[in-house]
């Protein structure tokens, strides 16, 4: 008998009333789930008053302005086929060959063609203004030559010399001329400004072989636009060429449709320079 008193002692002691209340509790909750849910966003509605650490907070941030950088000018000097540039128009390509006439040869030739060569000074009509060409010229071809809207008539009577020059540059450059234009620029202040060789009578891409004589002068050259720049050539690419005593420069491809070419004033050289750029016009194109 006391030891089924002493049992029950020790079996109702796990059954107390503190151990009834915990039991009864976690009873409540087993059987209510909304006391779960109850406690869950509790819980985490305190993460969320957590304040955010800095480094994970968005900062706007405004985005960098592109700087466009003028591009530096290509110089080419020495001899050899360069490409300066390819479009859907083609490629643009340069043969430099600089002493292709020799030095004491081009001498006793820049006297010749200086003293027996028709120069005369153009004079230009544009918008009922009128001016001087800054340089002299001569015209020779069995068809006339119209730019800028003025038109040079045609001159078979080539020079003997001047026929000499092209056989030989057609020798070297396997390339057929029948036409020629001669430019004489006096002194440091005769120019040719900014153009192309693009007339329709010149063809599609045209070879333009140009042969100098006398003072070195610097032949200039920049990139077209493209139409989305409305005509701005402030970052176009360019190329400048030291035209030597002697020096043959071949402009061909699409050289004529995607660049501009010019021999700006200087103010240090006051020597004359002759340049002779051969051509091929094209009776049944002039009159397009």
């Amino acid at each position: 008998m006391e030891d089924k008193r002493q049992r029950a002692r020790v079996q109702g002691g796990w059954a107390g009333p503190a151990n009834i209340k915990r039991a009864s509790r976690s009873a409540s909750e087993v059987s209510d789930p909304s006391n779960q849910v109850i406690s869950s966003i509790a819980q985490s509605q305190v993460r969320r008053a957590k304040p955010i650490p800095s480094e994970r907070q968005f900062a706007f941030k405004a985005p960098e302005e592109v700087v466009r950088q003028v591009p530096a000018p290509v110089i080419i000097e020495k001899q050899g086929q360069y490409e300066i540039s390819v479009l859907p128009s083609g490629v643009s390509r340069l043969l430099l060959i600089p002493d292709f006439i020799d030095a004491k040869e081009g001498d006793w030739m820049f006297e010749q063609l200086l003293q027996e060569v028709p120069w005369r000074q153009r004079t230009h009509i544009k918008q009922d203004l009128s001016y001087e060409e800054p340089r002299l010229t001569a015209w020779y071809g069995e068809l006339p030559y119209t730019y800028s809207w003025l038109t040079l008539q045609p001159n078979p009577n080539w020079h003997s010399l001047l026929t000499m020059l092209k056989d030989r540059i057609e020798e070297v450059t396997k390339h057929t001329f029948n036409s020629l234009l001669c430019n004489l620029y006096r002194n440091e202040k005769d120019s040719v400004d900014w153009h192309s060789d693009d007339e329709p009578a010149l063809g599609r891409n045209p070879v333009i072989a140009s042969l100098s004589f006398g003072a070195t002068r610097m032949f200039e050259m920049r990139k077209k636009p493209l139409p989305e720049e409305n005509d701005d050539y402030t970052y176009v690419q360019r190329v400048r060429v030291p035209l030597d005593h002697g020096t043959l420069l071949i402009m061909e491809g699409a050289t004529q449709e995607d660049w501009q070419h010019r021999v700006p004033k200087e103010y240090h050289s006051r020597e004359a320079r002759i340049n002779l750029t051969f051509r091929t016009m094209y009776p049944d194109l002039e009159a397009v």
